[in-house]
């Protein structure tokens, strides 16, 4: 009956709009409410590098029942935690590492960027810095809120030309796609020779391989496997490199000890940033 109702609202042309307008009702809900129940820990501790504002803690999130098993028993790093949340802006612990990264290890000004599937504090951040960013989602009109220029684009077979990018960011993206080597070799290939991709996913040291099932069509499995219900793996780190390096990218891990400098601004705490180069 769900899938039934989705596809009349799809044929209609109104479900992305609905889908849209509910998550940003939810959203700003969720902002003003936490602005309000974080004011009393306001002023000092950990900084958001996009909105500004300090609190002593930020918002948690952890998994929930349904999943926990999952993510816990995989040892996964999956942006779970004690400070996820900005209670100002709600940007999140992933989103915050990245910039921090882009701010203080690479250069952005002059760059050309293509963003796929774009979180709206990054997305606002990239388009002051960059001289141009292109947004893509195989179904667009989830983030066009975000940005109202955002193109369909399937990251399998993606429509541009070789080397047309400086830097592509792709965060936590792949997990999502059946056929994830087809999309980390297009994301090389419209790379330009010495760019950057940032391409995080979960995963899991402890693993010895990937647990996937590419194909599945399941949620409350695929919740119960991978964690999410629209995931189909959860990687092994050692593998995940080894599928970067084989369709085409140089590899330089930012380590968690590295990444220490940015505890500042609520990083998620122990996850390396996988930089990939061509």
């Amino acid at each position: 009956m769900k899938e039934l109702v989705k596809n009349v609202l799809r044929g209609l042309h109104i479900y992305h709009p609905l889908q849209s307008g509910y998550r940003g009702i939810i959203t700003l809900l969720l902002i003003n409410y936490y602005r309000i129940t974080y004011f009393k820990y306001k002023g000092t501790g950990f900084s958001c590098n996009f909105c500004g504002i300090c609190y002593e803690r930020f918002v948690p999130e952890f998994p929930s029942m349904n999943i926990e098993q999952a993510i816990n028993s995989n040892e996964v790093i999956a942006g779970f935690g004690e400070n996820v949340y900005c209670p100002n802006c709600r940007s999140k612990n992933r989103e915050r590492l990245i910039r921090a990264v882009l701010e203080n290890e690479l250069a952005i000004e002059g760059k050309k960027i293509l963003h796929f599937s774009p979180e709206i504090n990054l997305s606002k951040y990239l388009k002051i810095k960059a001289k141009e960013v292109l947004s893509i989602d195989l179904e667009p009109e989830f983030y066009r809120p975000i940005d109202k220029e955002i193109i369909k684009a399937d990251a399998t077979k993606l429509q541009f030309d070789s080397e047309s990018f400086d830097i592509v960011i792709a965060n936590h993206i792949l997990e999502h796609i059946p056929e994830d080597e087809k999309a980390i070799s297009e994301m090389c290939r419209v790379l330009k020779r010495g760019g950057l991709a940032i391409l995080q996913v979960p995963y899991s040291e402890k693993l010895k391989s990937t647990i996937e099932e590419p194909f599945i069509n399941d949620p409350q499995r695929q919740e119960s496997l991978f964690g999410q219900k629209d995931h189909v793996r959860i990687y092994a780190l050692f593998d995940y490199l080894e599928r970067l390096k084989r369709n085409g990218f140089m590899v330089k891990i930012l380590s968690p000890e590295h990444l220490q400098a940015y505890k500042k601004y609520a990083i998620q705490e122990k996850e390396s940033v996988i930089l990939c180069f061509k």
